[in-house]
């Protein structure tokens, strides 16, 4: 997880995403991950018209942290195995690692492109858990980012459990 972790605890909650592959453009990825204190780390890099890569941090609320859980937990990915999903190839791979309740999970797999892939998969049922986790965390980290990005420019907070989200950037 982070250098000088300490024990994990039965409630702490980690969640990280990688999807990225190299090709013309040279190593493009998107990368995010929530941390037990409610640290949020976000990474994008496209080398796709000379951009270059962005980074954001984020501290989210323990109301934010127990949401994502709970997605989790709806989703049942800790009962996955990824032994029958595409293996990573030169379209690119996905990575996910989750710890959650003490229990420890890390997945990879293919990019996927459409549910199709997932249909066509020798596990659609498990893939179609990751496959819709996945979809579920890209569309709240797009709702979180774009205000911390206009929030961080009027106010320094302090981490509370009283705020639906509290930020600061580096």
């Amino acid at each position: 997880m982070s250098d000088g972790d300490k024990s994990v605890g039965k409630d702490d909650f980690y969640v990280r995403y990688y999807v990225g592959h190299k090709g013309k453009f040279g190593h493009e990825f998107l990368e995010f991950e929530f941390r037990p204190d409610g640290q949020l780390r976000y990474a994008n890099n496209s080398n796709y018209k000379n951009d270059t890569i962005i980074r954001k941090e984020a501290f989210v609320s323990p109301a934010v942290l127990h949401e994502l859980k709970r997605i989790v937990e709806d989703s049942e990915i800790m009962q996955e195995d990824d032994a029958n999903w595409p293996e990573p190839d030169k379209v690119g791979r996905q990575e996910l690692e989750i710890l959650m309740n003490n229990e420890h999970i890390s997945f990879t797999t293919g990019k996927i492109g459409s549910l199709a892939d997932v249909n066509n998969s020798k596990d659609p049922d498990g893939l179609r858990s990751f496959y819709y986790l996945v979809q579920d965390f890209k569309l709240n980290l797009s709702k979180v980012l774009p205000i911390a990005t206009v929030l961080w420019k009027w106010f320094i907070c302090h981490k509370s459990e009283h705020s639906a989200l509290c930020f600061f950037y580096n």
